[in-house]
């Protein structure tokens, strides 16, 4: 079929597809806006849950998703519309025909100049499918920007992390590849975005271009423009697709500020607060999360804002950050080889010295206790002033740390219980809150 694109029957195919593809036009965009809109919410709570559980790569995912979902929807409804009007101008011209001005019956100083800036009915049908015909291919193009972005920053960030930042290579590979590497990346994500927004100027300049065509072969392949760049130098060589291009890009950065916009009704407070001794947050007690999707625990929870029982259920939510800072106060726990991060359940070869196999396991435990009782010495809860001894246990399930609280010494009314941790700056042990939960207790 490569073969065959000079061939005037294939040319015939399409010119015909071409004449007839608003239909499908109109199909995928009501299929997709349909879709986007079931996944506009879900992907906002997968933004806000993999932030809150620190899982970055999950969270950046979700982001790039959530932003292709916002450009989408925004061109698709607009396709829609012009479409939608494009059809009922047809309509209208099978009914009417062209405008005919003399009928109108204004003024020669109208008459003429709706004729000049007016014109003939069917010029407008064809700008409007024009407009149409463009606004739908442009749409899926700007995913593969936002990608392309996305994949150059993420180079960026894993030159620092494994080359840079990485003190098991030696010092003068880190300075002599990593920093000579994130230089290239730097000025090459600038040219190749000067080049971008001015539609190919790099490429018009004799020395310039020839400077900038080894960046242009590299980000090539990482932004993945070698999948649509047929699709770019066919909008950059009609002047009515630059002109769109040029007006796009400053209106897709204004839907995207306009949809992290929030009302403030106060001063002070808002909903980004975080819980205090005089502030609550629902996003610390249990009850609350499990009757709302879009909450997660922050930090740490309790049962309810209630409590009416004999006890309160103090949760500690696990991060990396909690693991570091055991590290610190007990660096026999730290392994030789750090396998948080992603993993694969799939285990190549077997294990068959079952003794061996037993005695790993012991160790194992024995690390998994030496682990908690770290945490407990670190880690510790107070209810008003009265301080409790640790007794935190691990919940697999909800990955994190649990202890139960007696309530007997309470009195009743408003409480605040805060979970407090140790950390060691510049060899000094010092003890920090890490949150601060209020609850009223109120015995049955």
């Amino acid at each position: 079929m490569s073969q065959d694109y000079n061939n005037p029957a294939f040319k015939k195919l399409l010119k015909k597809l071409q004449e007839e593809s608003w239909q499908l036009e109109l199909l995928i965009s009501g299929f997709a806006i349909f879709g986007l809109f079931s996944a506009y919410d879900p992907l906002k709570v997968a933004i806000i849950e993999a932030t809150n559980d620190g899982i970055i790569h999950q969270a950046i995912i979700a982001q790039v998703a959530w932003f292709s979902c916002i450009i989408l929807l925004f061109n698709l409804l607009l396709h829609v519309l012009l479409r939608g009007l494009w059809i009922g101008a047809l309509g209208l011209r099978y009914v009417s025909g062209d405008i005919d001005y003399e009928e109108l019956n204004y003024s020669l100083k109208f008459t003429t100049y709706l004729k000049k800036k007016v014109g003939s009915f069917d010029r407008y049908i064809g700008r409007l499918e024009n407009y149409c015909s463009i606004i739908f291919a442009v749409s899926f193009l700007l995913i593969f920007y936002v990608l392309a972005l996305t994949f150059t920053i993420l180079v960026m960030v894993l030159t620092i992390e494994y080359i840079v930042s990485n003190e098991n290579l030696p010092e003068w590979i880190r300075n002599f590849l990593g920093i000579p590497l994130i230089i290239f990346v730097v000025l090459g994500l600038l040219l190749t975005f000067i080049d971008f927004v001015s539609q190919g100027w790099l490429k018009k300049k004799q020395w310039l271009s020839k400077i900038y065509f080894p960046f242009y072969l590299v980000f090539s392949t990482i932004t993945l423009s070698f999948l649509y760049r047929p699709i770019v130098y066919n909008f950059l060589d009609n002047k009515f697709g630059k002109r769109l291009s040029l007006i796009l890009f400053p209106i897709f950065i204004l839907v995207i500020i306009m949809t992290s916009l929030n009302h403030n009704f106060s001063n002070y407070f808002n909903e980004r607060n975080s819980s205090t001794n005089y502030i609550t947050s629902d996003n610390n007690y249990e009850d609350l999360v499990l009757k709302n999707e879009e909450l997660f625990i922050d930090d740490a929870a309790i049962q309810s804002k209630i409590i009416s029982g004999s006890y309160v259920k103090v949760y500690v939510k696990f991060s990396e950050s909690i693991e570091d800072n055991i590290f610190e106060f007990n660096e026999g726990l730290k392994p030789e080889k750090d396998i948080r991060g992603i993993t694969s359940d799939i285990k190549i070869g077997f294990n068959h010295a079952s003794n061996n196999s037993g005695n790993s396991r012991k160790h194992l435990d024995s690390l998994r206790t030496d682990y908690l009782r770290t945490f407990n010495k670190v880690y510790s809860v107070e209810i008003d002033t009265l301080k409790f001894v640790s007794d935190f246990v691990v919940n697999k399930n909800a990955l994190g740390f649990e202890t139960y609280l007696p309530t007997e010494s309470l009195s009743s009314g408003k409480h605040v219980l805060s979970v407090k941790y140790k950390t060691i700056k510049e060899k000094d042990t010092l003890e920090k809150n890490m949150i601060s939960i209020l609850f009223w207790y109120y015995p049955n």
